[in-house]
């Protein structure tokens, strides 16, 4: 692979600026602010073979980059979202007086089929969680410390609907077991409380008192969820086990965390708890966000009708 394209000095600290920005005075997530970065960078490479930097960049440049991005076979998402980035570049480099005006106002964004979440049924939602337990009774100390880790993990996936970022930066100091309460980091660095079922409080216990101190490394971390290593559990390592035990369970189906996070709100709202509360418990900014999940209620209703009315 070609190494990347050096950029102008100019440009380079135009993007450094406009990064610490969205880290610093947004507080976005690192994924999102590692995701604007690479898509702001994408578009200064493509300028500056034109002789063109980011500060004489013209709305027909940009229009040239996107039709580039199409004629390439980008999906609209990634297109959507790379318009969002530039916008969203242009707009700080003229509040900050970087350029005297914003080419980016007339982009269009490609609309993007608003898929439904994958959501699984609660039975094999129950099933995945409960993969890891078939693991606990291992004879190696370490295999059974990972699956009493696993089993924490998928409880507060689903029975607490957290992102898995968020509880792969949970620390210790951060769960509450005597009030069943977690103190959650969210997008943004916003910080709410959620409730731990009963499954959670006693997968957490177990974990902490038989699997996590097999697995602790010299010098200790704050971190509640440990790799092998004895360092922070990484996002990826969760969705790699979450793959391997959904493959044990659910063959043929495809399981990522967000799928238990979707099943949370939907099992929720199937329940009948009120859409505001699903809101709080979920850390969405806007209720719109959580209102995809009752489309899926929805559409389950028809199907229950079809299936069980004798006149459907």
């Amino acid at each position: 692979m070609a190494p990347p394209e050096p950029l102008p000095p100019h440009d380079a600290r135009l993007i450094g600026g406009y990064v610490d920005h969205l880290r610093l005075e947004r507080r976005l997530s690192a994924n999102t602010v590692t995701a604007y970065e690479r898509d702001v960078t994408q578009l200064a490479t493509f300028l500056a073979r034109g002789g063109v930097g980011l500060a004489a960049a013209t709305y027909p440049d940009l229009r040239r980059y996107l039709a580039q991005q199409h004629a390439l076979g980008a999906a609209r998402a990634s297109i959507a979202r790379r318009v969002a980035a530039i916008r969203g570049f242009f707009a700080w480099a003229a509040a900050e007086g970087h350029r005297a005006t914003d080419p980016s106002l007339l982009l269009g964004r490609p609309k993007v089929t608003n898929r439904l979440p994958t959501v699984l049924r609660p039975a094999d939602a129950a099933a995945l969680v409960e993969a890891p337990r078939s693991h606990g009774d291992d004879d190696d100390p370490i295999e059974r410390a990972v699956a009493f880790r696993d089993a924490a993990v998928l409880e507060l996936l689903y029975g607490s609907g957290l992102r898995v970022a968020e509880v792969s930066g949970l620390t210790v100091e951060r769960v509450d077991l005597d009030r069943g309460r977690v103190v959650v980091r969210g997008k943004g660095e916003k910080e709410r409380e959620v409730p731990l079922s009963d499954d959670a409080i006693e997968a957490i216990l177990r974990w902490l008192s038989a699997g996590r101190p097999a697995l602790e490394a010299d010098g200790g971390s704050h971190a509640l969820f440990l790799n092998r290593k004895g360092g922070p559990l990484g996002s990826r390592d969760v969705r790699r086990f979450m793959e391997r035990y959904g493959h044990e369970v659910l063959p043929g189906r495809r399981t990522t965390p967000h799928t238990l996070r979707h099943s949370f709100a939907t099992h929720l709202l199937e329940g009948g708890a009120d859409i505001r509360a699903v809101q709080e418990l979920l850390g969405h900014a806007s209720v719109g966000t959580t209102q995809r999940y009752t489309h899926v209620s929805r559409s389950r209703l028809f199907e229950a009708y079809e299936r069980s009315h004798p006149r459907a």
